[in-house]
């Protein structure tokens, strides 16, 4: 076996995983079948890909894009493994998002790949750090973001989405309330929308534009700041305060406390003690 998946978050009609492929240019090129539509983001290595779209050679930054039912080989004739970020959609979900995209109406990649494209890069270098520290919770938005980015750049769709509207302007007030009084619990990104009447997708675009955010970095900003003022005005364990604020463990709370306020909890909760 050359090649190992490893799932790195899942949900209603989508999934992400991290593919590893071994395979070496004297290996026989192997051959699947997408089960649903695939985005996956060339990380590491080249290969080539063929697939009823055509061929084209993937290297990092490049986006293989698959249609369902579509057969497809891999091979690595110019050299020695890869690893993917892929993201998988079932038509359903794809069609949601397809349905707030200005200018976009068909279902269906029409080439092999993306090549790399500076438009992404951003998302690209968060998904792959979300990877890289075991931030799962992110993979909801990244892979809803991703399915949108994707298509918009696969189908030329350039429109500027619409300005909010106040109805907008006001779910989002009301999922920022919302978010204030449960920051402690687990908030996913289809119940916020779900709360507001509107697809995940149409949801994460206007509160990103009203909120200058995701909701997730919300979340997780609010949960960082409510800790960090516990770790000034308390003297509870620095476990207890990770875990009252919504982490479910201290390696995790830790490694985005440094992240975000730039030093480990324990050497900001001293700075306290010392009167600075």
């Amino acid at each position: 076996m050359t090649t190992a998946q490893k799932t790195l978050a899942s949900g209603h009609g989508w999934s992400v995983s991290d593919v590893v492929c071994t395979a070496a240019a004297g290996d026989k090129p192997f051959e699947e079948e997408h089960r649903g539509f695939c985005i996956a983001a060339v990380t590491r290595g080249t290969f080539r890909y063929r697939t009823r779209q055509g061929t084209a050679m993937l290297a990092p930054g490049a986006i293989l894009l698959g249609n369902p039912g579509a057969c497809y080989e891999c091979g690595h004739e110019h050299g020695a493994g890869d690893r993917c970020l892929s993201f998988h959609f079932s038509p359903a979900y794809l069609e949601r998002v397809l349905a707030d995209l200005p200018g976009v109406k068909r279902l269906g990649f029409a080439d092999p790949r993306l090549p790399p494209l500076p438009a992404l890069a951003p998302l690209l270098a968060e998904a792959e750090a979300a990877r890289e520290t075991g931030d799962g919770d992110a993979f909801e938005e990244l892979g809803l973001r991703m399915a949108g980015a994707v298509v918009a750049a696969a189908t030329g769709s350039s429109r500027p989405a619409r300005t909010p509207s106040r109805r907008d302007q006001k779910r989002v007030a009301e999922t920022v309330r919302l978010i204030e009084l449960n920051a402690e619990r687990p908030l996913s990104l289809t119940a916020l929308a779900d709360g507001t009447a509107t697809s995940p997708y149409h949801f994460l675009r206007i509160f990103r534009q009203v909120a200058g955010m995701t909701p997730y970095q919300f979340l997780l900003r609010t949960r960082l700041h409510r800790a960090a003022v516990r770790l000034r005005s308390s003297d509870a364990a620095i476990s207890t305060i990770a875990f009252d604020a919504g982490f479910n463990d201290l390696s995790t709370f830790n490694r985005r406390f440094r992240r975000e306020m730039g030093e480990a909890p324990g050497a900001y909760r001293i700075r306290r003690t010392e009167g600075r």
